[in-house]
């Protein structure tokens, strides 16, 4: 059985420090009311049973966790909705198709709204004005492209279609570790690891952020800020930064992405309990202030 590093174990100390505080405790709380404390238990749970996760800033962590419960969506990466991605030392929010889903139903503006996978065949023709498909019979397994569609209450409806090839382009401008993946033959990316469930998410957010409700309501801004924090490291204040897409990116050396989207939890060895020195709990001022 592997031992964790003595850093994570460190991080590990420290968040559980600022989750056991008032502080965070009543930031939850107000957020997430009595559901408060199993989000917390799930996020150390998980932060636990992820290596790479434990080796993040936990500031960064719990920034990402913060996100997910504003927006009331489950961190567990079996169901799908949000995930807290580790990326070398930092860890990334990052929204799952499911979870654009579940915003746009709690709006109350749409009638019916999905992401598919389109397979050879399923399509024979675009109509480059409408942006409606020409459908045709599946002929095969082989992926072709990626198709998003909704129609709201009102009766507007939009169509979004991708080929995987324009996928490919589009993963590889907004990811430089997939443009690395590609080039090395390595799989650092949450795209190199799931490039299906990525498309998804990525046709499904692109459709939305053009067409779909962006009200200054609750719920248009909880879509918005979903939007605007995939994918991000969030910082103080709410500030965004894309590392993945970030001009001076480097390789990662020691850690690689945790995979976004996965069918089943990866098995971890547990991690070893951290050393009295090491699981001192942080001062009170020490607490990240969101």
């Amino acid at each position: 059985m592997n031992t964790m590093p003595a850093k994570a174990s460190q991080n590990i100390a420290t968040l559980e420090g600022w989750m056991n505080g008032d502080n965070l405790r009543r930031k939850f709380n107000e957020v997430l009311d009595k559901g408060a404390g199993a989000f917390a238990t799930s996020l150390l749970s998980l932060v636990k049973q992820t290596p790479q996760l434990a080796a993040c800033d936990p500031k960064t962590t719990l920034a990402a966790a913060m996100t997910a419960a504003t927006l009331k969506l489950p961190i567990n990466p079996n169901l799908g909705f949000a995930y807290i991605i580790p990326y070398g030392n930092q860890a990334q929010f990052q929204m799952g198709y499911k979870g654009f889903i579940q915003l746009a139903m709690r709006s109350g503006q749409y009638r019916t709204i999905n992401a598919a996978t389109v397979y050879e065949g399923q399509v024979e023709d675009v109509d480059f004005i409408t942006g409606e498909i020409v459908k045709g019979k599946k002929k095969s397994d082989r992926v072709i492209g990626y198709v998003a569609y909704f129609e709201l209450l009102n009766g507007f409806s939009k169509t979004l279609y991708m080929p995987k090839e324009d996928m490919e382009r589009h993963a590889s401008e907004f990811s430089k570790s997939f443009a690395y993946d590609k080039r090395s033959g390595k799989s650092s990316s949450v795209w190199s690891s799931n490039f299906n469930a990525m498309a998804l998410k990525t046709v499904l957010k692109l459709l939305i952020s053009k067409y779909g409700i962006m009200s200054v309501d609750m719920q248009g801004e909880a879509m918005a800020t979903a939007i605007e924090r995939d994918q991000a490291v969030i910082g103080k204040g709410g500030s965004t930064s894309y590392v993945d897409n970030d001009r001076n990116w480097q390789p990662p050396v020691d850690v690689e992405a945790e995979p976004a989207h996965q069918e089943a939890p990866t098995p971890f060895d547990a991690p070893a309990k951290p050393a009295a020195s090491e699981a001192a709990a942080p001062t009170a001022d020490a607490v990240p202030n969101f």
